[in-house]
């Protein structure tokens, strides 16, 4: 009679595993998935650790592990992530939103006084639509436009705005950064997390970054900052006088940007360190 196993013998043999092929955070990773392929949360799969399980449950555990051992995005396996207060369908149409995003949506909310005023906001390069839902959803009076330029990242997008009942709150539009954004009048907020990696940092980036989310929104030329530069100068004629201008940036590119502004006219600009004391933001006020 073959071998009956337990949830807490598939939880450690999986984490043995992922761990042998260079997973971080192996056990907890193990946890996530075996109480996906289960349709649990995972803190209650601790009840159910001494359950015998079935070869039908096991079959599915094993294609999520597999996935995984392959480096493939926990994220990505598991269909959904939380972001801000919001949980997000992601998938290899777009980027999986990181938290280092979630502080540029707080310092992006930070900009404003009232969360009941009309605000007008463009979410450049928007993917899975992180940004712009989140500001829509803490911000219910504003005017979102999100913007791509890959028409699968924007079906993405625009499906995760059902999902979160927020459909009627954003303005989806097919557009490389503002070639064919067609909006009129002035905005009080441009917010981005455009690509900003080198050559150099795509070429170290963990598997499960350089296989298997979009290059497209990833890397940049110039050194990381040629879709920066593209922002940073579209947006000064589009900000209303005491707009703001937010951008997540690449580790070196806060002094170029920084003086790119000043040239523009911006009146200020200022870095912003991330939790972690990376340089990531960049704030300018028009």
């Amino acid at each position: 009679m073959p071998e009956m196993l337990t949830v807490l013998d598939v939880v450690q043999r999986s984490a043995a595993f992922l761990e042998s092929k260079g997973v971080e955070s192996a056990r907890l990773n193990a946890e996530w998935l075996i109480a996906s392929a289960l349709g649990m949360d995972r803190m209650k799969l601790y009840l159910q650790f001494d359950r015998p399980l079935k070869e039908s449950e096991l079959a599915d555990m094993r294609s999520k592990v597999a996935r995984r051992a392959k480096r493939e995005p926990l994220q990505y396996i598991l269909g959904s992530t939380p972001f801000h207060e919001l949980d997000l369908k992601v998938d290899r149409r777009a980027l999986i939103p990181r938290p280092e995003t979630e502080q540029l949506v707080e310092l992006a909310l930070g900009s404003f006084g009232e969360n009941d005023v009309a605000y007008r906001i463009v979410d450049l390069g928007t993917g899975s639509g992180a940004i712009a839902l989140a500001l829509a959803f803490a911000l219910p009076r504003a005017e979102l436009f999100a913007v791509d330029a890959s028409r699968e990242a924007l079906e993405l997008a625009q499906e995760n705005a059902l999902g979160c009942g927020l459909q009627n709150r954003v303005t989806f539009i097919l557009s490389d950064w503002f070639s064919d954004f067609d909006v009129e009048g002035e905005f009080d907020l441009i917010v981005s997390n455009p690509p900003y990696l080198t050559e150099e940092e795509m070429g170290s980036a963990e598997p499960e970054v350089k296989d298997y989310e979009p290059h497209s929104a990833l890397f940049a030329e110039k050194k990381g900052l040629s879709d920066l530069e593209k922002i940073v100068q579209g947006s000064f004629e589009r900000l209303r006088a005491g707009g703001v201008l937010w951008l997540e940036t690449g580790v070196k590119h806060r002094q170029p940007l920084a003086d790119l502004c000043q040239s523009l006219g911006y009146a200020s600009v200022e870095g912003v360190d991330d939790w972690s004391g990376r340089p990531r933001f960049v704030k300018a006020v028009k």
